[in-house]
Parts: C-alpha cells; sequence; structure tokens
C-alpha cells in the first residue's frame, strides 16, 4: 500500500479535505477559489482520464507527488520540477515572539503578504485550509505560517512568509515551530515541501528538525488550446 505522503493531494482530498474538493473516485482537485492542487486514486487510464477531465485551459492544476502521471492527449504540461518532501517529530529550540491566531477576518491582510512574498498559492480561500498565525508590528501582519494539506496523521505546513522589511528576525521559524508543535500535540507529523533547487530554504528546514522523506515532482498541467 502507498504511502499517504505519496501522494498527499489525493489522501487530503479523501479524508479530512473532502468537502473542499471537486471531481469523484477517480481524481479530485481542490475548489480553485481554495488551491491548484490534484491528485488520482491511482495511475489507471481512468484515473488519469477523469484528472484530465477536471483541467481547463491556462490552468496551473499541479500534481505534488512522488510519481504524478504523464499528461494524457489533451493535456499540456506546463511544468515539471523536482522537489522535496519532509517530516520532523520535533523542533529545535527558538527564539520566542508575540504570535496571534488569524481568522476570516484577516484573509484580506493574508492575500497582500502572500502576494507580495509568493511562498506559494494561496488564494481567496486559502486559508480555509486550516489554520494560521501570524506576527504583528503595531497592527499591521508582517509575518505568517499555517496549515495546507491535511489527512489521517500527517498535517502540512505551509504559507510561511515574512515582509521583505522583516527578514532576518526568526519569524518565519518561529511560526513554523508554532504551527508545527501544535500539530504533534495532536498526535499528527508535520510536512512540508520545498524545490530541490531552494537549498538555502532545506536547510532552514533541516535546521528547525525537518529531514527528508522523499523527493517528489511538481508537474502543472491545463488544457490544451484548440
Amino acid at each position: 500500500m502507498a504511502h499517504p505522503l505519496d501522494c498527499p493531494a489525493w489522501s487530503a482530498l479523501t479524508s479530512r479535505q473532502a468537502a473542499l474538493c471537486l471531481g469523484g473516485e477517480h481524481a479530485r482537485r481542490f475548489r480553485e477559489d481554495i488551491g491548484p492542487f490534484a491528485g488520482t486514486r491511482d495511475t489507471s487510464p481512468e484515473a488519469v482520464a477523469a484528472l484530465a477531465a477536471l483541467a481547463y485551459a491556462d490552468d496551473d492544476m499541479s500534481l505534488l507527488e512522488v510519481a504524478p502521471p504523464a499528461p494524457p492527449p489533451g493535456i499540456q504540461l506546463k511544468l515539471s520540477a523536482l522537489g522535496v518532501q519532509m517530516t520532523t517529530k520535533g523542533f529545535t529550540a527558538g527564539g520566542r515572539f508575540s504570535i496571534e491566531p488569524l481568522s476570516d477576518a484577516d484573509a484580506p491582510e493574508m492575500i497582500a503578504l502572500a502576494t507580495l512574498t509568493k511562498p506559494g498559492p494561496f488564494r481567496a480561500a486559502t486559508h480555509a485550509l486550516g489554520r494560521f498565525v501570524g506576527i504583528r508590528d503595531n497592527g499591521r501582519l508582517v509575518a505568517m505560517a499555517g496549515e495546507r494539506m491535511q489527512m489521517p496523521g500527517f498535517v502540512e505546513i505551509s504559507a510561511v512568509c515574512t515582509h521583505p522589511d522583516y527578514r532576518g528576525r526568526g519569524y518565519g521559524a518561529a511560526l513554523m515551530r508554532a504551527v508545527g508543535d501544535r500539530i504533534l500535540s495532536e498526535g499528527d507529523t508535520p510536512f512540508l515541501h520545498a524545490y530541490a533547487s531552494n537549498t538555502a530554504a532545506i536547510a532552514l528546514y533541516k535546521h528547525l528538525g525537518f529531514e527528508l522523506r522523499t523527493e517528489v515532482t511538481h508537474a502543472m498541467w491545463s488544457k490544451a488550446n484548440g
């Protein structure tokens, strides 16, 4: 049996986040206002065809998994990039800051910060994927982190970002510890993804206590024009 993190989108969309999906028994994707991630039950022709049916022109439907299927006819492969998937059983010690929970009311500020810093896909309802926390300076949101894909036993840490004027203070690491410690306290394992080329981020994650679980590929599909 495959590990649930081998295709985390499918694992999430058929368990804790099933209410957030489009699709059916063979392939599913998150609602477009939440995020681009999708997955299949297996690599059978039926599953790949079902996944292709969920793509549209100019899409950025993303497969983030160990072995994404090859795109079938009619699907354009817009991106294929090597990444890493990391997990942790505990965090190293670090600085303490005033960290507060974020809610629906904070969504406009969260979107603005993510748009500026580009930590990964962050859309109008991305904050609905899980719990987010942030650090403010005189009321202004300057750093945040939260949860993305979730399934029994595993919760992803994502959207870690800091305003350029506030980098180098340890905010990102502190927020990751806050999110990750809560995940661990609830009996789940934190995991995250990074592009393999992002060696600086990978080094930081290792410093925090993360270890490589496996390599993954980020494949981006869209429906071919014409």
